[in-house]
């Protein structure tokens, strides 16, 4: 339980960082940042997969690049369900998912869960 707080309240921190460092992505603040963290793991766990089988062809076509616009979308769409997290435009949420996706990776690589 304590692992799953610790990474939940370090997803909130990265979604801010990550809002900081990309223009057209804004999040309000710790609050709106902790319920797009939770927001973006069921997102993740159950969106993302279906999304994932229904483009398996367009996806393989470009050897993977795909999923890189797949990442846009759930981001988009945690903006849409969350209060307080905007993101203007596809541009935006495909440089924020991107931003977003090397973070976690350094933090990974860092902290071994």
């Amino acid at each position: 339980m304590l692992a799953f707080l610790a990474h939940l309240i370090l997803t909130a921190a990265l979604l801010l960082l990550m809002a900081n460092l990309v223009r057209g992505v804004q999040v309000d603040g710790w609050g709106p940042a902790l319920v797009g963290a939770i927001v973006l793991g069921f997102v993740n766990a159950v969106v993302r997969p279906l999304m994932v089988l229904f483009t398996l062809p367009l996806t393989v076509l470009t050897f993977g690049v795909f999923l890189l616009v797949v990442n846009a979308l759930m981001l988009s769409l945690v903006a849409v369900l969350v209060p307080g997290i905007r993101v203007q435009g596809f541009g935006p949420a495909f440089l924020g998912s991107l931003v977003l996706t090397l973070l976690n990776l350094v933090v990974t690589l860092l902290i071994p869960w």
